[in-house]
């Protein structure tokens, strides 16, 4: 039988190297860890400090010192919720959107590439597989809150 673990071992590690090899834009480098902050504010409306970080499943502490990171480098600014002062939200600087878009881009020529080598139902396959995977994650009790899927 199949060693599914390292599957999807070997899969974390080549989709790894992918991000640290590849996340650099407009002369800044960007780590793993950091784009995936940049995708989460991206994609979400006005999200909180919290948002993000449970988004990610990072403790707060941890995420704060990354979001630091990215405001010294001026992709990310955070300011106080008008309804709640006690709330922080965090918004892309126009330096930070054209970073993240340059990733993403990077990114989706890197998949395009891999899905270059399958054919049209390999590719849907993969795909449909994919999503049914993700599904069936949200539902497990160890891991994975139903916002991913």
């Amino acid at each position: 039988m199949e060693n599914v673990r390292e599957l999807f071992q070997i899969l974390t590690r080549r989709f790894g190297f992918l991000n640290k090899n590849c996340c650099s834009a407009g002369g800044v480098d960007i780590s793993l860890v950091q784009s995936q902050i940049l995708y989460e504010i991206d994609h979400q409306h006005n999200p909180s400090v919290q948002q993000v970080a449970e988004a990610l499943g990072t403790d707060i502490t941890t995420f704060s010192r990354q979001v630091q990171s990215l405001m010294k480098m001026n992709l990310v600014q955070k300011t106080a919720d008008p309804d709640d002062r006690r709330v922080y939200v965090l918004s892309l600087t126009t330096e930070g959107k054209f970073v993240a878009a340059t990733i993403d881009k990077q990114i989706n020529a890197y998949l395009d590439e891999v899905f270059s080598h399958m054919n049209e139902f390999e590719r849907e396959t993969v795909l449909r597989s994919l999503r049914l995977l993700m599904g069936a994650m949200s539902k497990t009790r160890l891991c994975c809150s139903t916002q991913d899927g």
